[in-house]
Parts: C-alpha cells; sequence; structure tokens
C-alpha cells in the first residue's frame, strides 16, 4: 500500500509517496497537524512528520495557523466539528484551551516516552509542563543581539541585557519590543532587583514606577519594534547598536546570512512551544495522535529537530544528542538558549502572573509609550 504526506503551506500544496510500513486499522490514516509554517514548521516536517512517515506510511496534511489557533478552536469546538488533529501553540494559549476545555489533559508519564535510562517523562520535561494539557517541544527566548563592528574600540562585547541600559559604554540607538513583558522584568533586573524578586514587585505601583523610570533612561534611543523580524534587519543595516529579539531570528543572522552579530545571552526570557491535542477527536484520530506523540517527543526526535533550528529541546535527556546543523555543518549546542553558557540569570516567562496583569501594564505601558 502506498500513501502520501501532503504539506499545505504558503508555497501551495505538496504532496510525497512512500510505501507503507504499516496500517493499524483502529488508527485514522491521516492527520492535520498544525504550526507556525516557515523554518519552524520545517524543522517538524524533518525531525518528526518524515520519519514518522516512513514508519507508518500514513498522511500529514500540515497547516501554518498556530497563530490563530485559539479563536479557530472555539469555532471549531462550537460547531461540532473538528478538523484539527494536533495543534502547535505557545504555553500560554495551551493553559488557555486547557482552561476552556478545548485541549485533553495528559498523563504524560503514559502518553509519552520516557528517557533512554528510563526516567519518566514528566520528570525528563521538569518545569516545562506548565499545564496538564501541554507538551512542550521547545524551549526559545528572548535576547538581544548587537553589532560587533559597533562596540567601542578597548570595550568588551556585551554579554547580558543589562547593556541595553548602559549608554555611556555602549553608545547608539536600541530595538525593544513594543510591549510591557520582557522590558519590565530586564528594567527591575537591571536596577539591581534579584530575579525571584521581580514580579512581586511588579505588582506595587512603586515597583512599576522603578521599571519605567529605569526605561525612560534609554526611552529617546530606543526603536520599538512588534515583528521578530524587525530586530536583526535594523541590526543587519546598522541602525540600532543592539535590540532585542527571538534567539532563532538571531541565529540565522549570525549563521546563515554572515552579519556582523553577536549574542549576549545573559538574563534572557525563556519561552515554551509545544503541542496540544484538541478535545472532540474521534477515536481513531485520537489513536493516530497518541501514538505520533509518543513517537515525536522521545528524547531522539526533540534532539533531532535542534539540527534544523536552533531552539533548545524541551527534554533533559535530549540536550547531551544535540549535534551539528544538517545544512551548515556547525555545532549546534552553542546557539542554544538552554546551552549552560547560555544560562546566566535566564529566567522563565512567567504566564500565571502576566495573565492576572497583562491588560493593566499593557494599558500603563502604552500610556509610558505615549508621553
Amino acid at each position: 500500500m502506498k500513501m502520501k504526506t501532503v504539506l499545505k503551506g504558503a508555497a501551495g500544496v505538496v504532496a510525497l509517496t512512500v510505501g507503507s510500513a504499516y496500517a493499524d486499522s483502529h488508527m485514522s490514516n491521516e492527520m492535520t497537524i498544525v504550526s507556525w509554517g516557515g523554518a519552524y514548521q520545517q524543522s517538524q516536517v524533518n525531525a518528526y512528520h518524515n520519519p514518522y512517515i516512513e514508519r507508518t506510511g500514513i498522511s500529514i496534511i500540515t497547516d501554518e495557523s498556530s497563530g490563530d489557533a485559539v479563536a479557530r478552536l472555539r469555532a471549531m469546538h462550537e460547531a461540532g466539528n473538528m478538523t484539527w488533529d494536533l495543534v502547535d501553540v505557545v504555553a500560554s494559549d495551551a493553559m488557555r484551551l486547557c482552561d476552556e476545555g478545548l485541549a485533553e489533559e495528559i498523563d504524560h508519564d503514559t502518553a509519552l516516552a520516557a528517557a533512554p535510562d528510563g526516567t519518566l517523562a514528566s520528570a525528563d520535561f521538569g518545569n516545562l509542563i506548565v499545564s496538564e494539557c501541554f507538551i512542550p517541544q521547545i524551549v526559545y527566548s528572548t535576547t538581544f543581539g548587537y553589532r560587533t563592528d559597533m562596540v567601542p574600540e578597548g570595550v568588551a562585547p556585551p554579554t547580558d541585557a543589562c547593556a541595553v541600559f548602559d549608554l555611556e559604554t555602549y553608545p547608539g540607538r536600541r530595538a525593544l519590543e513594543r510591549r510591557p513583558i520582557a522590558n519590565m522584568e530586564w528594567a527591575l533586573i537591571c536596577d539591581g532587583v534579584p530575579i525571584d524578586q521581580v514580579y512581586d514587585l511588579l505588582e506595587t505601583d512603586e515597583g512599576i514606577a522603578r521599571a519605567f523610570a529605569m526605561l525612560d533612561t534609554i526611552k529617546d534611543e530606543t526603536v520599538w519594534w512588534t515583528a521578530g523580524a524587525e530586530t536583526p534587519q535594523l541590526l543587519a543595516d546598522g541602525e540600532v547598536f543592539m535590540g532585542s529579539t527571538y534567539n532563532g531570528r538571531l541565529f540565522a543572522a549570525i549563521a546563515e546570512q554572515n552579519q556582523p552579530i553577536g549574542m549576549a545571552w545573559g538574563y534572557q526570557m525563556l519561552d515554551l512551544d509545544g503541542w496540544i491535542v484538541p478535545t472532540g477527536l474521534s477515536d481513531a484520530a485520537h489513536a493516530r495522535v497518541m501514538d505520533y506523540l509518543m513517537f515525536a517527543t522521545d528524547t531522539q526526535r526533540l534532539a533531532d529537530q535542534a539540527a534544523y533550528i536552533s531552539y533548545g529541546p524541551a527534554r533533559a535527556s535530549s540536550a547531551p544528542l544535540v549535534g551539528n546543523h544538517a545544512e551548515l555543518g556547525i555545532p549546534m549546542a552553542p546557539h542554544m538558549p538552554t546551552d549552560p553558557a547560555n544560562m546566566e540569570g535566564a529566567f522563565l516567562f512567567n504566564y500565571t502572573w502576566w495573565a492576572d496583569y497583562r491588560d493593566e501594564l499593557d494599558a500603563r505601558f502604552q500610556a509610558w509609550l505615549a508621553q
């Protein structure tokens, strides 16, 4: 028997035919897997989808609608017509979908493979399981890049986020995201607040005022971005000396485009991305999805994805298996946010805290920008 994988995205539909390794009559022979498109989704195709297709012979249709996943899943649930089988979302969206009953609760130790040494999945993923409905895949971060050729002579290159506030040592324009998340944390951390006290302090008017006062010191020298591609372009054009963005964007500019950009990893804000299983699947579709997840989230598969994109595998047991980039041949471990050398002062985006305070701080941040 022959079956196809259908890769559906902005470039159209591509069908590949492979020989079936086996067919299981109680499982669906087709899955629609939703993700983010681009290099990230292609890394999933390379590391997960294609090996699974070779193993099973099923068809996988890929969809690039993760950015609209919450609204789309709500609509499908309301209509009683679930057409997606597995969805890649950021952790905060997984928490929302779980709370609304749109994502299935997962017994991680039953549904997912143990590590090669027998460590159960729940321990291998550890505190990255931020919701009972969330299956972590990767750790990415918002961190800083800087122009290596704009570092003043005789001055050491920046190593952490606090350099963005040091206009005397590192003159030049900055780039920061046009939202309070990460900026408020960095402002307090770089003003001397211990990381474990940052969120408690931000619950007070004094703490918010202190963060804005720190941001005031660079406000006039800051370009505010809304899309992750903006900072790498600003750096490439020499429009800014230093700016925040997602670590994968900076990796592409440095390793793939050979731009004169360096990484300042210190105090990076870590964030998570992974799978949710929608509620309302048929028995056959559910069985297939769970079989896929057992395969695609094991230790080796998560390490394999790191050969295509510079995001850290969510399993602790995967990190030692990270090798070279599949095309460039360069070691990928130094480019991972989870590499020990890059973890100085790293902090995890506090999903529950921002869920409680986001609306208030968004309003105050936009008002501060307008002043």
